[in-house]
C-alpha cells in the first residue's frame, strides 16, 4: 500500500500538526505533501518526523511565509495540481483546501476534517469584517473569490470516500455544508506530558494565539472588572500591543511560552480561562489533564470535552459579562483535580491513535475487496 498525507499546510506546530503527529506514529512510511512547509527543525522531527513535504508553487511566492492566507484566491489551483495518481491510500487533514485533492476512482481518500473551510461557509462574514473587506472594490473582489471557493470546495467534497470528523460539533456541520456522514474520532491530546498537579496558586490563566476570534480581549476585560483576581496571559499575535494597552495590574503578560513552560501554568492555575468557540478544543483538555477546571463557551468542542460542575463551568455567550458571572460564580464551587484529569484521559493520543488505525485499515480492506470484485 502506497500511502500520500495531505495537508492544507505546514508553519506552526498547533493541533492539527498534533494529529498529523500521531497519525505518522502510526505509519511511518507516508509521502507528504501540503501548499506550504516552513517548519523549523524541531517541529519538523516532531510532525513529520523530519521528512519535508513536497509543496506548491505557493511556497515560492513573495512575502507568503509572512502571510500565506492572502493568496486565498490561488489555494484551490494549487491543491489541485499535485499528482497522487500513484497512491492507493491518501488521508488528508483539513480545514481549508487538502481535502480537494484529484482522486482517481482506484484509490481510497479519507478526509480527517477539522473543519468545513471556515472563511468560506460559517465564519465567512467575521473574516470580512476582521478583514476590513465588507465595503469597496476590495469587499466585491473579496467576496466573489469567497463566492467561487464555496462553490469549489461544494463539488471537491465529492473526492471524499469517507470523512472523519474531529468532534460532534463538526460532523454536524459536515452533514450540514456537505450533505456527508462522517465518524467522530477526537483529536489525540498527550495526557501523559500534561500531567496532574493537585496543588493550585491563585492565579487565573488563558493561552491561544492572540487574534479576534479567539476572544482573548473579553477575557481581558472580564477581568478588568475583577481587579482582585489574577489573570495570567500567554500566548502572541496580532492583538498583543492592544490587549497590554487596556489590560489593568492585575493581568499579566508572560507572551509565546514553550510547552514546559505552558504545563507548568497549566498545573498551578486555579482554572483556565477560554471564550473562543472552537471545533474541538485541544487546550482545555490539556488544562484538563493537569487536573485544572476550565471556565468556558459552551458552544462548539467544548460541550464535548469540559463537563458541567464537573471538570468546569460554561458561560452562555461571548461577553465581558457572561465571562464575568462565570468566574464568580467558580469562586463559590469545588473541583477534584482526580476526577477532571480522569476526564481527560478519555482524550488520549493512544485512544486516537487506536481509533484511527481500525477505520483506515478497515475502510482500506472494504475498498480493495470491492476492487477485487468489480
Amino acid at each position: 500500500m502506497k500511502k500520500a498525507l495531505i495537508s492544507d499546510w505546514y508553519y506552526v506546530n498547533g493541533g492539527a500538526e498534533k494529529v498529523i503527529h500521531s497519525i505518522n506514529s502510526i505509519w511511518n512510511d507516508f509521502d507528504h505533501f501540503a501548499l506550504i512547509d516552513f517548519l523549523n527543525d524541531e517541529d519538523r522531527k516532531f510532525i513529520l518526523n523530519g521528512k519535508k513535504a513536497k509543496t506548491s508553487f505557493i511556497q515560492k511566492l513573495p512575502t507568503v511565509k509572512k502571510n500565506h492566507r492572502k493568496f486565498l484566491q490561488l489555494f484551490p489551483i494549487a491543491i489541485e495540481q499535485f499528482d497522487l495518481s500513484d497512491y492507493d491510500l491518501i488521508i488528508s487533514s483539513s480545514s481549508a483546501v487538502a481535502k480537494g485533492i484529484k482522486v482517481e476512482e482506484n484509490q481510497l481518500h479519507i478526509c480527517y476534517c477539522h473543519s468545513p473551510m471556515r472563511y468560506a461557509w460559517d465564519l465567512r462574514e467575521q473574516y470580512l469584517k476582521d478583514a476590513g473587506l465588507t465595503k469597496g472594490l476590495k469587499g466585491l473582489y473579496a467576496k466573489s473569490v469567497l463566492d467561487k471557493i464555496q462553490k469549489w470546495d461544494l463539488s471537491n467534497s465529492e473526492n471524499v470516500d469517507y470523512f472523519i470528523a474531529n468532534s460532534k460539533h463538526i460532523a454536524q456541520r459536515i452533514k450540514k455544508t456537505y450533505n456527508k456522514e462522517s465518524v467522530v474520532i477526537y483529536p489525540p491530546v498527550d495526557v501523559d506530558f500534561f500531567s496532574l498537579e493537585e496543588t493550585k496558586e491563585d492565579y487565573y490563566l488563558t493561552a491561544s494565539r492572540l487574534v479576534p476570534y479567539k476572544k482573548t480581549q473579553l477575557i481581558v476585560e472580564a477581568f478588568n472588572e475583577l481587579p482582585h483576581l489574577k489573570l495570567i496571559v500567554a500566548g502572541e499575535g496580532p492583538e498583543l500591543e492592544k490587549l497590554q494597552k487596556i489590560a489593568k495590574s492585575n493581568i499579566e503578560f508572560v507572551g509565546f511560552v514553550e510547552n514546559k513552560k505552558l504545563r507548568s501554568l497549566m498545573q498551578k492555575a486555579k482554572s483556565f480561562v477560554f471564550a473562543a468557540e472552537e471545533d474541538f478544543g485541544i487546550i482545555p483538555v490539556e488544562a484538563q489533564a493537569c487536573g485544572t477546571p476550565v471556565i468556558a463557551l459552551s458552544k462548539g468542542g467544548t460541550l464535548e470535552t469540559v463537563v458541567e460542575n464537573e471538570t468546569g463551568l460554561f458561560f452562555e455567550e461571548q461577553s465581558v459579562q457572561k465571562i464575568k458571572e462565570a468566574v464568580i460564580r467558580f469562586g463559590t464551587k469545588k473541583f477534584d483535580p482526580k476526577v477532571i484529569r480522569k476526564h481527560a484521559i478519555l482524550f488520549s493520543k493512544e485512544r486516537f491513535e487506536k481509533e484511527i488505525k481500525e477505520f483506515v485499515e478497515g475502510k482500506y480492506k472494504e475498498h480493495q475487496s470491492f476492487l477485487e470484485t468489480r
